[in-house]
């Protein structure tokens, strides 16, 4: 069992990697504790936690939005919750955020804790402190930075997951490697099949060292002045192809990296051989790495994303895998290098 510290400017966060949900009692204050989760996680995990009041919300996408919200702040009053109450949020990302957005609001912040249970929830959703929900289709547009008391990673929870939900979780592990740590790279590549295969070694190992880099990152730079920003690397277009190119997270932010990859090389900053080295090792993770659609297209889109400064962006580039920076760009000079980037492409094909 390891414990990684976050430490927030309204408290501090302890992720717990290697422990069990049977245990998540010992991680609980005294007093009235609150269970937001949806119907699938309850079903399949509910039996494992304490007794405590449950709130159920719904699941995917579309049940992360203000209307959810205002049924999970009735649920709280019909409960009589105060401020001395804790909330605990156990499933996927959508529920991890959905739930530090209401208890970090509902009496101007009531502590909470989460439990992820999805492989993306473990590495990203749930660690960092980025609570929010999404407006009209673009995806939290409205939130607050809060951290919660602790998150308890539990990867035995992820063998029964899908395998496109793994595969989700992955593209955000690919992601932490490509920004920060080229040994998590090598290890996703010799050690692919155990990956896939759920061993909760290796597993264990790709949480451990996600949620290692994402709190460096988050201890230095909490609400994202500078170099919290490198998180956003495979996202900027990512979001535009979630919404647009029906693909989930994990899809568009793989294909999102490939772009941003492959814009890298155009510009001279990435070298061919490291940018084709992503896309195998995208490939052989089983996630899609060719644009559903075309990106320069997408450039629309990423002008109405909440990152957005003006006429420019930052943009996240890769100098090697291991390695990142972040720059601002003009929207038209960036459809620009989009442009050349993609039309070599289709030239190769």
């Amino acid at each position: 069992m390891k414990t990684i510290e976050i430490r927030g400017t309204a408290g501090r966060c302890r992720v717990v990697t290697g422990e069990r949900l049977e245990n998540l009692g010992r991680y609980l204050p005294g007093g009235k504790i609150i269970l937001i989760t949806d119907g699938p996680v309850r079903k399949a995990h509910g039996q494992k936690c304490p007794p405590m009041e449950v709130l159920e919300t719904g699941t995917g996408e579309r049940s992360k939005t203000l209307d959810a919200a205002l049924e999970l702040y009735e649920g709280l009053l019909r409960l009589e919750c105060d401020r001395s109450s804790f909330i605990v949020g156990m499933g996927g990302g959508i529920v991890c955020d959905l739930t530090g957005f209401v208890a970090s609001t509902y009496m101007r912040g009531v502590p909470f804790g989460l439990i992820p249970t999805t492989l993306l929830a473990q590495v990203d959703a749930a660690v960092g402190g980025k609570n929010g929900v999404n407006l009209r289709g673009y995806k939290n547009m409205i939130g607050v930075f809060s951290q919660p008391r602790f998150v308890l990673c539990d990867v035995n929870l992820l063998g029964t997951l899908p395998h496109r939900e793994i595969r989700n979780g992955l593209a955000e592990v690919v992601k932490h490697g490509a920004i920060a740590d080229g040994k998590l790279i090598g290890f996703l590549e010799t050690h692919g099949r155990e990956i896939l295969n759920r061993s909760p070694d290796a597993l264990e190992r790709l949480v451990t060292d996600s949620i290692r880099i994402k709190a460096a990152v988050v201890n230095r730079d909490e609400r994202e002045r500078g170099e919290r920003r490198l998180l956003n690397f495979g996202h900027t277009f990512g979001h535009a192809l979630e919404r647009e190119g029906g693909l989930s997270h994990g899809e568009a932010v793989a294909v999102g990296m490939a772009i941003a990859a492959g814009l890298s090389a155009t510009r001279g900053l990435l070298a061919p051989p490291e940018c084709r080295r992503l896309y195998d090792l995208l490939r052989d993770l089983g996630l899609p790495f060719r644009p559903p659609m075309d990106p320069e297209n997408l450039v629309r889109q990423i002008a109405k994303d909440k990152k957005r400064r003006g006429d420019y962006l930052y943009f996240v580039w890769l100098h090697r895998l291991g390695e990142a920076v972040v720059e601002p760009i003009n929207y038209h000079e960036l459809e620009e290098i989009t442009h050349m980037w993609w039309q070599g492409v289709l030239h190769e094909s």
